[in-house]
């Protein structure tokens, strides 16, 4: 029973090792500009198509739901209070989840998983290089970065979405469409949306960083890792996103 838990504890306990150190090699010079932005342009590059492509279905299907609930109801004008809350809320950070921790987070463990087979990381130890401020931090930094953007790029998408298709397909006013979206949705909510947005950006980098320096074994445990990756992180950052929405609507009450 106690081997167990040993394995776990002993991942979980490794997993925060490395966010210390992270947290630490943050503030040490010098910092590598040029990886970072490297890193940061190799994620987005990776990343940008997929969430285009995620967002429309994810905002057809929220604004069709929300308008016909509201169409029930009697209150068909309040669509783009619906679509506002929705997009910023909920389907941004969702879809900054997806696609973070699907494109992003899997490609930063299988660039590190094979430099740690092929020993890069044990020869740039050897050299008196820090692996983790030379490789993680600019990775991690550019994943929280790029988390960011993408929310706000989903979010944009998701009120022009539910704009376009609540207008011309349900037939809402258009001008009781734009009146709506700041009654329910504000300057609390949008930083809320950014902030889980960056939590998940950071804890999937900092998740696929430990994966892919952890890894042993040939080719196969690089695929292990990054199939590890995705799991992982997803369920990370669902809890990630249950805690910080209830504190959120804590704070953001009227």
């Amino acid at each position: 029973m106690n081997d167990l838990f040993a394995v776990p504890l002993q991942a979980v306990g490794g997993y925060f090792d490395l966010v210390a150190d992270t947290a630490r090699a943050t503030f040490r010079r010098p910092f590598q500009r040029r990886e970072f932005i490297d890193q940061a342009w190799f994620i987005a590059r990776v990343s940008i198509v997929p969430t285009v492509l995620v967002a429309i279905p994810f905002t057809v299907l929220v604004s069709f739901t929300i308008n016909i609930l509201l169409r029930e109801i009697g209150a068909a004008d309040l669509s783009g209070a619906g679509a506002a809350l929705g997009s910023i809320t909920q389907v941004g950070p969702i879809v900054t989840v997806l696609i973070v921790a699907g494109a992003g987070a899997t490609a930063i463990c299988a660039d590190l998983a094979a430099r740690t087979i092929r020993e890069e990381i044990d020869a740039m130890r050897v050299l008196g290089i820090d692996p983790i401020q030379r490789l993680v931090v600019p990775r991690v930094l550019a994943s929280t970065i790029v988390a960011l953007l993408l929310n706000g790029l989903v979010c944009t998408i998701g009120i022009l979405g539910g704009f376009l298709f609540s207008v011309f397909l349900q037939d809402v006013n258009p001008g009781a469409f734009v009146n709506g979206l700041t009654l329910l949705t504000g300057f609390g909510e949008l930083m809320i949306s950014q902030v889980k947005a960056g939590l998940f950006g950071m804890i999937a980098g900092l998740m696929a960083c430990y994966l892919g320096l952890k890894v042993k074994g040939g080719p196969k445990s690089v695929g292990d890792a990054v199939n590890q990756t995705v799991v992982f992180a997803f369920m990370a950052l669902f809890v990630v996103n249950v805690v910080v929405t209830a504190a959120g609507i804590k704070l953001t009450a009227r």
